[in-house]
């Protein structure tokens, strides 16, 4: 008991500061019900429940120094409750076959693949011989080919003949799991056509309101401000990035710049700062209503319905959603007279968030957001107590802001980008100070302007200025992107990594005594654990038919084309940018007549090819692909491991490690 007297006697001193840890540990929770390898079921659920009752209920009722170590195991025990309640509440059917044939639908969503293919996501679905029992809620489907005869739009129902799977999993253990984001957003099916899409009905009256607005919005912004300057303008004030080149993506995801892109906390930020200042700017100049009414508290009311409004038509991702709380948070401590930015409110925001859409917690966009919106209000709380004590000139906060801001919030996502996106931008903090000014002070207030003035035909002007600040943007991401040693690839850690750096990052902030800097163990263990990371020696696509060997100069791949997804993923992960042509020629496969063999360290490997007689030829694993098992009939009985694809129907893609697991 002694042991635990000084741990539970901390937490009474530290009462006051420990609502933070409410989500900290609900998302602990959440994230450990990610990790079972089953479906816990309805008795486990109701076991769980019934425990958090009782602890509540025990903590309410005991006024003692535990108090907020239940109030935490309660917290840790909604995790499971909220997944598994979210997970039975959108449970959809997913395609369980290769479907070729019509697909009808309405269009719900339009944007383009990595390939630069426009794609629309379908609502309403109806495929041919398939019972709706098992239609998927939603497919979306990537437009190949020529289609002049539609301009798509939200809303329209369409017809076309296409190619639709389920959702791929994960293109290796332990990598991000495609599938598992698709269920949660009842995406039943993914596909592609190469036919003309066929617009069978127009939109009904009143159907898709949000989405249409969004894409007439999309359509007079990118009429006013032609090419890529137009599409990030648009994208930026409605989300629809469906109009902006590949290039210039590409440009700014190597620029660090993505995030000015993306709907994100920033972008309503910047949106409603300008809208409130200037609501509360015009009421003070009519002073028969400044003297009669708070103005402070009127903008406040009437930015709320404003942010509403933004969230909706920006399509309420995660980064949006958790701004938009957090906006909410801020003027309603207006309205109340509190304190407006603190990490409560962040708390708050990740309350609702992870109860309400507990799958977000594994996205790098929450993750990414959570964790610079944290860095930057602790790192602005202790910015504040050093001016307050120091005299400095006027400009200097402004511009400890402007250059802070950049280093706080780059430093706090970097492993969080590096880990996902396996790259690090090194000119990131410099395209950052370059761009983030005019995002904030010209084209956003120049985008809400033009929203006001539309209506009165008078966009015309505020749209230009926005054009030229998003053409501004788009000129420093092409220039620092082009520059030597832009990005500096990534190998993908160990999955206990971000955790391990969370949770340390995460004491070392909200823990309000010298305890705090315990924080740093966890995160220089991840620091090592990821310095020390072997990737796997063979990697293995779901069907056999794409390998990767580690090689001396990097991974080798066994086919030119074909796979391409999985290969760039692979290549990625190791910390290799070179792409699927470079694997192919570098030296790992080699053909034979037995087959095509490769080394695995100590153990030969062998693969299967057509026409070739089913032999282990001194090797220790055999690789069977599908056509050849096909060819077959069935698997060869062979004294060496054989691995065929009813193998890899239950595990999924493959890959062997070091130690030869």
């Amino acid at each position: 008991m002694r042991l635990l007297s000084g741990p539970v006697r901390a937490l009474g001193d530290a009462r006051g500061h420990l609502f933070p840890f409410a989500p900290v540990l609900l998302g602990l929770g959440i994230g450990l019900w990610f990790a079972l390898p089953w479906e816990p079921g309805f008795v486990a659920y109701a076991g769980i429940a019934g425990l958090a009752g009782g602890l509540a209920l025990w903590a309410h009722r005991m006024e003692t120094a535990l108090r907020p170590l239940l109030i935490g195991l309660v917290c840790l025990l909604l995790g499971p409750l909220a997944g598994g309640l979210r997970a039975h509440l959108v449970a959809a059917p997913m395609l369980d076959f290769r479907y070729y044939g019509p697909v009808q639908g309405r269009i719900v969503e339009i944007d383009r693949s990595q390939t630069d293919a426009l794609r629309l996501t379908l609502d309403r679905v109806v495929l041919e011989r398939v019972d709706p029992a098992r239609t998927p809620a939603t497919v979306r489907v990537s437009l190949r080919g020529e289609q002049r005869w539609l301009t798509p739009a939200a809303g329209q129902t369409v017809l076309m003949t296409a190619h639709l799977a389920a959702p791929e999993g994960p293109v290796e253990p332990g990598s991000f799991d495609f599938r598992r984001m698709a269920f949660f957003d009842r995406l039943g099916a993914v596909g592609y056509t190469t036919t003309p899409v066929v617009l069978w009905a127009e939109p009904a009256p009143g159907e898709q309101i949000i989405a249409r607005i969004r894409t007439q919005l999309t359509a007079g912004i990118m009429a006013a401000i032609p090419g890529d300057p137009g599409a990030f303008s648009a994208g930026v004030m409605t989300g629809d990035r469906s109009g902006l080149s590949l290039q210039a993506v590409q440009d700014l995801r190597d620029s660090s710049l993505a995030h000015l892109l993306a709907i994100s906390g920033m972008n309503l930020a910047f949106l409603i700062s300008f809208t409130f200042a200037g609501l509360r700017g015009g009421l003070a100049l009519i002073p028969p209503l400044a003297l009669r009414v708070d103005g402070k508290k009127l903008a406040a009311a009437i930015s709320l319905p404003i942010a509403g409004f933004y969230l909706l038509l920006s399509g309420s991702n995660v980064a949006t959603e958790r701004a938009f709380v957090m906006v909410v948070v801020m003027l309603g401590a207006v309205l109340l007279d509190r304190t407006a930015i603190t990490l409560r409110s962040v708390a708050i925001a990740a309350l609702v968030l992870l109860l309400w859409q507990p799958e977000a917690l594994l996205e790098p966009g929450f993750q990414m957001s959570f964790a610079a919106t944290i860095a930057l209000v602790a790192g602005f709380e202790a910015l504040a107590k050093v001016v307050e004590r120091k005299r400095l000139w006027r400009g200097v906060p402004v511009v400890m802001t402007l250059v802070l801001s950049s280093v706080i919030g780059g430093f706090a996502t970097a492993p969080y980008a590096a880990a996902h996106f396996n790259r690090f931008t090194d000119y990131g903090l410099l395209a950052n100070l370059l761009t983030v000014p005019v995002m904030g002070a010209v084209v956003m207030p120049a985008g809400a302007l033009a929203a006001l003035l539309a209506p009165f035909g008078l966009a015309g002007p505020a749209l230009w200025v926005m054009g030229q600040g998003a053409a501004w943007i788009l000129w420093v991401a092409a220039k620092i992107a082009a520059l030597e040693g832009a990005v500096t690839p990534i190998p993908m850690p160990p999955d206990i990594v971000l955790p391990l750096i969370t949770l340390g990052a995460l004491w070392l902030i909200l823990w309000p005594f010298r305890a705090r800097w315990l924080g740093v163990l966890p995160v220089a263990a991840a620091v090592w654990l990821w310095s020390d990371h072997t990737r796997p020696l063979l990697l293995m696509d779901a069907e056999a038919r794409v390998l990767g060997v580690m090689g001396f100069d990097g991974r080798a791949i066994n086919r030119e084309t074909g796979g391409g997804f999985a290969v760039q993923n692979w290549l990625e992960n190791d910390g290799d940018l070179s792409g699927q042509a470079a694997g192919f020629a570098r030296a790992g496969f080699v053909q034979t007549d037995a087959g095509l063999r490769f080394d695995l360290g100590p153990w030969q490997g062998l693969v299967l090819m057509k026409g070739q007689r089913p032999d282990c030829a001194g090797a220790d694993v055999v690789i069977l692909p599908a056509a050849v098992l096909e060819a077959l009939g069935s698997a060869p009985d062979l004294p060496c491991r054989v691995i065929e694809p009813t193998v890899l129907e239950v595990t999924g893609p493959l890959a062997i490690l070091p130690d030869g697991r």
